[in-house]
């Protein structure tokens, strides 16, 4: 994400096993972004960069509950009808939110963006699938900053959230509600989306890069959980999609180095949850490849591979992967997301 960083030392990346972006090592990912900052571009490996004092929510606070379901409801199938989304469909979309640095899908030009969704789309429908897009919106937001509960992460109000779903039903748009929760635990930040995740065309995406222990601060480490963590997660979606009559669930779980998903093995499949590991790492094709092969190696087999573009992260390190190349990594990516 285009967001100041606060980079790992070279030695600290040699003892997690990771390169340094455009290092080309086999397990490569990207350093942590620093996600609350309104992001200047990444400099060199060695370079240290602290969180802008003018950013927004520099000082968070924690948001109230929802209180208030997303209308009109609309009937229980997914965007353009039906309820499964594998294997008819691939899903291709872009990731954002208020602030511009999360990256295209800005508050400010959902419609804009979902054009743009549009015609990179049409470029990965050659395989005879169906393309579903995708609004990917950072929900829950990890700060470098505690919040009055000490959680490290805040919250966007249920008005940003009913704005991008309603934008996403304007397009026939899945919105997948993206959560960063600092030292909170996903469940309970999960479990407090459950009014829009009762909604058919909404699903979620976590991102444990952002998921810290009790002693540990967003954007100086990398986060982690478990696939029992994630396990859990998918368990309560399904018991949502059996209680309420619900089309499939997604549940995306972003993935930018082997260290921040542990035991992946414990992740298993749930009746009307389409699970998706996508694949988060900036660099070369030739170094996002690497990282590619290296994190599918442990996908569990009812597991749908993803993969994450980032438009100008990317091409500081070499032309953007054309979808035609997209689409030759094996296995396919089910899931193409773009910041």
């Amino acid at each position: 994400m285009r967001r100041s960083l606060l980079l790992l030392t070279i030695a600290a990346l040699a003892t997690a096993g990771c390169a340094a972006t455009g290092g080309g090592g086999a397990d490569e990912g990207r350093t942590p972004v620093a996600p609350w900052s309104a992001g200047s571009e990444p400099a060199g490996p060695d370079a240290v960069r602290t969180p802008s004092p003018s950013a927004p929510d520099a000082t968070p606070t924690p948001s109230p509950t929802p209180t208030q379901s997303p209308t009109p409801t609309p009937s229980a199938t997914l965007p353009g009808g039906g309820t499964t989304i594998l294997p008819d469909h691939r899903l291709v979309g872009f990731a954002g939110g208020r602030s511009p640095a999360f990256g295209r899908l800005s508050v400010d030009g959902l419609d804009a963006a979902a054009a743009q969704i549009d015609a990179i789309a049409a470029e990965y429908d050659g395989d005879g699938r169906t393309i579903l897009p995708v609004f990917e919106l950072i929900t829950v937001i990890a700060h470098g900053s505690p919040a009055a509960d000490g959680l490290y992460r805040t919250h966007e109000p249920d008005e940003v959230i009913a704005a991008y779903l309603a934008a996403a039903r304007r397009h026939g748009a899945l919105l997948l509600l993206n959560v960063q929760p600092g030292r909170a635990d996903f469940l309970a930040e999960v479990t407090r989306l459950e009014p829009w995740l009762r909604e058919p065309d909404v699903g979620l995406a976590l991102d444990p890069e952002w998921a810290v222990g009790p002693n540990e601060v967003p954007g100086d480490v990398y986060g982690s959980t478990t696939g029992a963590e994630l396990d859990s997660v998918a368990a309560y979606l399904s018991a949502l999609v059996a209680e309420h009559g619900l089309p499939e669930k997604v549940m995306v779980f972003h993935q930018v180095h082997s260290s921040v998903v542990e035991d992946e093995a414990a992740l298993l499949p749930h009746p009307g949850v389409v699970t998706i590991k996508s694949v988060d790492g900036i660099g070369s094709r030739a170094d996002k490849e690497r990282t590619w092969t290296t994190l599918m190696s442990t996908k569990p087999p009812h597991v749908a591979p993803g993969f994450k573009l980032f438009f100008e992260e990317d091409v500081a390190q070499g032309p953007l992967m054309t979808p035609a190349e997209v689409l030759g990594l094996a296995p396919t990516p089910d899931y193409v997301l773009y910041e």
